[in-house]
């Protein structure tokens, strides 16, 4: 070996030493303590998070750690169940994108901050494809890499706990992880709204509003965890059973999921544009709005876009809609072409953003730049999607076993809450299980009785779904009202 490759060499490794160092620093009594802890239960394998004094967030010690038991318990006969859950009062709060931005801005260690998102991502896919029942329980913070752990496990359980955010934008990044498979993918435009805003749901609304398949009280997150172990066969529908068995009802005391009624209508509406530009356009107009409440939601959402880095907005807009159209590996794999352009300067404001909201903790708008969004030109979001782009060359691919490229991924949606799409199929007579061509609201609630048995929250969101997009018509003498479903909202 040369003397040059052996320097090359040592300054690598100085490099990672120094990166492990920055990032899996601990309090001094939890100096000894393993970032991820793992636990056997009979037939149940669970990995907790264990970072509780930075919330969990994922560093190269923790991904490092995970990929390789979770390939083992993947094809372990031994194993039924995987079980993720954090220590402390989060899940996983992120990617300690602080150590990421410090090596980003060195050329000496800008690959190792471009591995760490190759290292994520490719963990968040292996996590989805696995064959075996995954339950991911979000009881506390659950934000940004941590939901890349949770988002497209067929169970994820909420607490009156949990915090869901996508908060990149906050910090002059894109949302990722998988972000723009699976936001682009919930009702309406709820997604893109939680993209550009960085807004957070909480509690039972993460479940209500489509991110988790179930809600049960935290102190019940015992019970599941023994009952989970309990099982000899564990297959999917009767983990889902077990986990509805918990579930509770929702208190009258409880305040209504924040996005919906007539502010609902107007995210939908405001948030279909293809351009950042009309979003604001028509939330302003909104801002003028009689009903109170919608213009008070459209100021406030005006106000939070407003704070956000006019890059970063344009560049997750775009990102949304090519996810839509997209597998959740080729998603990744945009998403990784795009945090490498990040990290290779197409825009400075990844680390103006980290420096200021998490470095300094500063509360006014970072110096964003450019600082509009009429100055972020067509050629600079060509910097992040441009197979061309001089900031993508070159770009790493994602690996993952090829057993798991090959196959098909759970599907995140099967145990959620009906879906606004399928109400509106049922309602119109066109849902792939047939049915009748006119319902009414009793009647559809004995539909999707037959369609999600037992699944607690059902009635709630087909009477507020209902309540938005339908109109009810009668047969002259009033004795029956049907439902219409309204194709466009207004």
């Amino acid at each position: 070996m040369s003397r040059g490759a052996v320097r090359a060499a040592t300054q690598r490794t100085t490099a990672i030493g120094q990166h492990m160092m920055s990032t899996t620093t601990t309090p001094s009594n939890q100096s000894s303590e393993p970032t991820v802890l793992f636990e056997s239960n009979s037939s149940t394998r669970t990995y907790i998070l264990n970072r509780p004094g930075k919330l969990n967030a994922l560093n190269d010690n923790m991904l490092s750690t995970l990929r390789p038991k979770i390939e083992e318990w993947s094809t372990s006969d031994l194993c039924g169940t995987i079980v993720g859950r954090g220590a402390g009062r989060a899940f996983c709060a992120g990617g300690d994108v602080a150590g990421v931005v410090k090596n980003a801005a060195d050329p000496a260690t800008l690959p190792l901050a471009i591995e760490f998102f190759q290292r994520e991502f490719e963990l968040d896919f292996i996590l989805a494809a696995l064959k075996k029942p995954y339950v991911a329980v979000l009881d506390g913070m659950t934000m940004g890499g941590g939901v890349g752990l949770a988002a497209n496990a067929p169970f994820r359980v909420a607490t009156e706990k949990t915090v869901f955010a996508m908060p990149e934008t906050k910090i002059g990044y894109c949302p990722d992880v998988g972000g723009s498979f699976f936001l682009s993918r919930l009702d309406g435009e709820i997604g893109t709204y939680l993209a550009l805003t960085s807004d957070t749901l909480s509690g039972r609304a993460v479940f209500e509003h489509g991110f988790a398949t179930h809600f049960i009280p935290s102190k019940r997150i015992p019970i599941l965890l023994d009952r989970l172990a309990e099982l000899d066969q564990p297959h999917a529908s009767l983990v889902d059973r077990t986990i509805e068995d918990l579930s509770a009802e929702r208190e009258p005391s409880e305040p209504p999921a924040p996005l919906t009624g007539a502010k609902r209508v107007a995210l939908d509406y405001a948030f279909r544009h293809n351009t950042v530009e009309e979003i604001v356009k028509d939330l302003e107009i909104f801002a003028q709005s009689e009903d109170m409440e919608v213009a008070k939601w459209a100021a406030n959402t005006l106000t939070m876009l407003h704070l956000r880095s006019p890059t970063s907005l344009k560049v997750a807009l775009e990102a949304i809609r090519r996810g839509s159209k997209l597998s959740l590996l080729q998603a990744l794999d945009m998403e990784l072409k795009i945090a490498t352009a990040f990290c290779r300067g197409a825009s400075s404001d990844f680390i103006t953003g980290v420096q200021a909201v998490i470095v300094q903790k500063l509360k006014e708008r970072p110096g964003w730049s450019p600082s509009t969004l009429e100055d972020v030109t067509p050629d600079i979001i060509s910097r992040f999607f441009d197979p061309k782009s001089s900031f993508l060359t070159p770009a790493p691919s994602l690996s993952v076993p090829a057993e798991l490229t090959s196959g098909t991924i759970s599907n995140p949606f099967k145990y959620v809450l009906p879906t606004e799409e399928e109400i509106g199929s049922v309602v119109t007579g066109s849902h792939a299980s047939g049915g009748g061509l006119a319902f009414r609201f009793d009647e559809l609630l004995a539909r999707f009785a037959e369609l999600r048995p037992g699944k607690m929250g059902v009635k709630e969101k087909l009477l507020e779904v209902v309540q938005r997009r339908c109109e009810l018509t009668d047969n002259q003498d009033g004795n029956r009202v049907w439902l219409k479903w309204k194709h466009q909202a207004k």
